[in-house]
C-alpha cells in the first residue's frame, strides 16, 4: 500500500468536536476501504492567507494514511461533498515523517518561547 498525507482545512465557526468528529470519519472511510491512519495531528485554528468561502480562519487537520489508492479517491470524494471542509490536498509520500510535523513542532516552540518571555517578566 502507498503512503499519503492528507490535510484539510475545516470552516472557522465549528467547534473543536466538531472537528474530531471529521477527523473520526475521514479515519473510518480510510478503514472501511482497507487502509489505517498511521497517525492523526490537530493544528489548531490558524489565520489563512486570503479568504476561502468567506472565512478568514480555519481548523487544520493532517492524517498521515497507509491505504491503497481506491481509499484515498474515496476519502477525497467524501471531502469534497463536506461542507465543513474548505479545503483538502492529498499527498502522496516515501516515508511519513516520525515523531511530530514541522508544524506541530513550530507550535511547541512558540509556546516555550511565551514562557521564558512570562517568566523574564516575572524576575524583573
Amino acid at each position: 500500500m502507498a503512503l499519503y498525507e492528507h490535510v484539510f482545512l475545516a470552516r472557522q465557526d465549528l467547534a473543536q468536536a466538531q472537528v474530531d468528529q471529521l477527523a473520526e470519519t475521514a479515519t473510518k472511510i480510510i478503514e472501511d476501504n482497507q487502509g489505517k491512519v498511521v497517525k492523526t495531528e490537530t493544528w489548531g485554528l490558524r489565520n489563512l492567507a486570503y479568504r476561502v468561502k468567506k472565512n478568514r480562519k480555519a481548523h487544520y487537520v493532517m492524517l498521515d494514511i497507509d491505504a491503497p489508492a481506491g481509499a484515498v479517491a474515496e476519502l477525497e470524494r467524501q471531502t469534497a461533498i463536506n461542507e465543513d471542509v474548505i479545503r483538502y490536498m492529498t499527498v502522496r509520500v516515501d516515508a511519513h515523517e516520525q515523531g511530530p510535523s514541522v508544524m506541530m513542532r513550530k507550535s511547541e516552540r512558540s509556546e516555550g518561547r511565551r514562557r521564558r518571555d512570562e517568566r523574564d517578566e516575572m524576575g524583573a
